[in-house]
């Protein structure tokens, strides 16, 4: 349910009105217009009829239904499209925003000259796995937390923003005194307990979607966040399983502009993952900002063959430069971040 208030409501009022919606068993959440505050009654209240005499209340101009399973990220909620904050960086405005770096930390060396790389490119953010959810358990799993401390280091060198994956509910805590961003990987889209303790962190969530996830079940899991106390989620569209054997995952473009119809959060493409190959990287790239993407994450290593996962997918320095330098002609010139960077 939607309470829209009336453009001169006070704060009074407003808090009146959220009261209310506590006693009938729900929890409001507000969204600060530039106009006037819409109020969202979300939860299993069990006096969901009481919510229409809310009406006749001072300072309430409407209450609507939310149509849709997912309340607090739809468009019905908030109709304008949301802005993540990451520090000075904004992920959902005006800016193209690209994540670029290793899929794991290895060694001090090889993350260092990956960040300054891409850093140099324009990139913003800089990704890197230290906790890695792998399908074989004799593969690589991750430095772990000397790999958050090597990540913290090259964001002191460089002033990229970090974003990295937390794989349990139990690591969301230490990951959290390192990274900016908080992923989610494919794998644990659907591990609600770790999506319940994302919804009580101080920090920004980049939610991947699951390999075999519909767009519905997406935002299901990103209002498991949201309805947990923190709606700073960002869609991560990076291919899904289907028949198709020429490319590591079918990436599935058409969610972009679906997830941007129903959902007011920022969406950004993975192109590495959604391919699974290197020469696929640059149009798919391409296509993502076409579609409507507010950003990408791509994966750069300065030596793929040696890489210890993902080498397949991964762009070597020159590589990510050179594509960097052609995403610029079309992200279009409000985008200072690429721009800044590569003029």
């Amino acid at each position: 349910m939607i309470i829209a208030m009336k453009s001169d409501a006070t704060e009074e009022q407003i808090e009146d009105v959220c009261e209310s919606i506590r006693q009938y068993g729900y929890t409001p959440h507000l969204i600060r217009g530039e106009e006037r505050v819409v109020i969202g009654a979300v939860g299993k209240g069990d006096n969901k009829d009481h919510l229409h005499s809310l009406r006749s209340r001072p300072g309430v101009a409407d209450v609507v239904p939310i149509l849709q399973p997912y309340k607090i990220v739809s468009r019905e909620m908030k109709p304008e499209k949301s802005v993540v904050r990451v520090g000075d960086l904004e992920i959902g405005g005006a800016e193209f925003v690209v994540m670029a770096g290793p899929c794991s930390v290895e060694t001090r060396d090889q993350l260092m000259e990956t960040a300054e790389a891409v850093k140099s490119a324009g990139a913003q953010v800089l990704r890197g796995g230290a906790y890695k959810p792998r399908t074989s358990p004799y593969d690589f799993q991750g430095l772990e937390v000397e790999g958050l401390k090597l990540l913290a280091e090259a964001r002191e060198r460089t002033g990229l923003k970090i974003v990295t994956e937390t794989v349990t509910a139990e690591d969301v805590e230490v990951v959290a005194e390192y990274a900016d961003i908080l992923q989610v990987g494919a794998r644990n889209m659907q591990n609600f307990a770790l999506l319940k303790k994302l919804g009580r962190a101080n920090r920004p969530v980049l939610l991947k979607r699951g390999m075999s996830s519909t767009i519905k079940e997406l935002l299901l899991s990103a209002e498991y966040i949201a309805s947990h106390g923190n709606d700073q989620v960002i869609l991560c569209e990076r291919g899904i399983r289907t028949f198709e054997t020429a490319t590591r995952n079918t990436l599935d473009l058409a969610a972009v502009p679906v997830l941007n119809e129903l959902s007011h959060l920022p969406v950004i493409v993975d192109p590495s993952h959604g391919t699974g190959r290197r020469s696929l990287i640059r149009p798919a790239s391409k296509a993502a900002i076409a579609i409507g993407a507010d950003g990408l994450i791509i994966e750069v290593h300065p030596r793929p063959q040696e890489a210890w996962s993902d080498g397949a997918q991964s762009l070597t320095p020159p590589e990510f430069s050179e594509i960097m330098m052609e995403l610029r002609r079309y992200v279009g010139l409000e985008s200072r971040y690429l721009n800044g960077a590569l003029a």
